[in-house]
């Protein structure tokens, strides 16, 4: 950092004032790491440098945005998991109901509420599912709405349910209508905004993992408040809820949060 560079402290503030993002919420070393190699690849010399960039040059902010919000997933992230929620999770919440309200928080791309789409036109029928897939990036919310996968993204998806809920056009798969008309995209700041309804699933999965600990516990507690009783909380495969207990979960499944009810 030159010596009239700005410090960190002083660039994350000038963020948070642009974009409402709080960079003080994530991990900093990571964070740091993160935005150094942004730096590098931008052309800037320091934070003050990479602060004009943003402000100036349009495809810097949206390279920038992406590697903040770290739009990584698949169809099917971790199936086995998936497999316990279509079993196990789903029958229970939706028993004696007409229908279900499930949140995918921090959705990506989309791989996530598609995937949820699919396992409730499989494993619910006559239950009517809406899934509000929120994002903090407006531009990936954009490309998720389209419904599009590449083949990378498919590797978990059987030859079956590929027949049945994708059409293959060009290089692309694409979600059929009756699994997007489930779904609506919204923009949402985990970290500053409130819970946008109240859900009997959420599914938040590789998202707080990369917040600093008051931040996660700020969430997990925003969490549980949005859930109905008997609701679930689905979490990433290296992720726990510190503090379950206190925060009134119960966690009978690995990954797998309760409101009691």
């Amino acid at each position: 950092m030159r010596q009239s560079d700005l410090t960190y402290e002083e660039f994350i503030a000038q963020i948070k004032q642009r974009t409402g993002i709080d960079l003080a919420l994530y991990k900093q070393e990571q964070m740091q790491r993160r935005l150094k190699g942004s730096m590098e690849r931008a052309g800037a010399d320091g934070y003050a440098a990479y602060l004009r960039l943003l402000d100036t040059n349009p495809s810097v902010r949206q390279v920038f945005l992406d590697r903040l919000t770290i739009n990584v997933s698949e169809l099917f992230r971790n199936p086995e998991h998936f497999g316990t929620l279509a079993d196990r999770i789903l029958p229970e919440i939706a028993e004696g109901k007409r229908g279900i309200r499930i949140w995918s928080a921090g959705c990506s791309y989309g791989a996530e509420p598609v995937s949820l789409a699919v396992l409730a036109q499989e494993k619910l029928p006559g239950v009517s599912c809406e899934i509000l897939a929120t994002d903090i990036d407006e531009s990936i919310l954009k490309a998720a709405a389209k419904g599009e996968f590449q083949d990378p993204d498919m590797k978990n998806v059987n030859a079956q349910r590929r027949a049945s809920w994708f059409v293959r056009e060009g290089t692309t798969w694409k979600a059929k209508p009756e699994l997007m008309r489930l779904i609506r995209f919204v923009k949402h700041n985990l970290l500053a905004d409130s819970a946008p309804g109240v859900f009997d699933l959420i599914v938040c999965r590789n998202v707080v993992i990369y917040f600093g600990d008051e931040a996660k516990d700020r969430v997990n507690r925003m969490f549980f408040q949005a859930l109905k009783p008997g609701g679930y909380l689905f979490v990433g495969g290296t992720e726990r809820v510190a503090d379950s207990e206190e925060i009134g979960f119960e966690n009978p499944l690995p990954f797998f949060y309760r409101r009691p009810r």
